[in-house]
């Protein structure tokens, strides 16, 4: 490549953000650089923003400018439930699907010993605090339906077995708009030993 050792920079760092290789980096590289005053600037000031006044949320763990967050900080959130996810891109998530009106707990990755994550690594001891809360009547654990998912969620089940809060799970199963012949069998399965009753 016969750029300088500054473009080359910009494309090693880009090239780390999710989603992006080292091809699709050295096009938004390209791409900046050639729109420096429309989009290098303001991204670089929006950066530099997000640096000095993004913070994590300590009620819950979701990353805001406020603290708590504007989540946590709303009155018309339901207290009384905390939707439990492995991520803040979780919250985004359900939030622009606006699946719930709750609270939330990020709890920072999923329990996984082959990676050496463990209890004490992850936000689990806060989320039983919070579960401890006189107003929480429900837990709802919002993990994803692989191994290391479903292994957090039983742990943290067994973990809140003296809170007087009734845990629940997702229901794992056919997606909105899915087509049988097209769901591997693992999907299948789930779907069927979670059925519910029709009407």
């Amino acid at each position: 490549m016969s750029a300088g050792p500054e473009i080359e920079r910009l494309i090693q760092l880009l090239a780390k953000l999710p989603g992006l290789g080292p091809r699709s980096a050295r096009r938004a590289a390209l791409h900046l650089v050639k729109k420096r005053d429309l989009l290098m600037a303001p991204l670089t000031a929006a950066l530099q923003t997000a640096m000095d006044t993004v913070t994590v949320c300590e009620v819950c763990g979701n990353l805001d400018s406020r603290n708590p967050c504007t989540v946590c900080a709303d009155p018309r959130r339901d207290p009384s439930i905390i939707v439990v996810v492995s991520d803040v891109a979780d919250i985004w998530a359900l939030e622009r699907a606006n699946a719930v009106n709750s609270r939330y707990h990020v709890l920072g990755g999923t329990l996984s010993p082959l990676d050496g994550v463990g209890p004490d690594d992850l936000t689990i001891d806060a989320l039983v605090g919070r579960a401890h809360a006189p107003e929480v009547t429900e837990v709802i654990l919002a993990l994803d339906a692989t191994v290391d998912g479903q292994t957090t969620a039983h742990y943290i089940t067994d973990r809140l077995s003296d809170a007087k809060v009734r845990v629940t799970g997702l229901a794992h199963g056919v997606p909105v708009g899915g087509e049988l012949d097209y769901l591997d069998e693992g999907t299948l399965t789930t779907a069927i030993r979670s059925r519910t009753t029709m009407g």
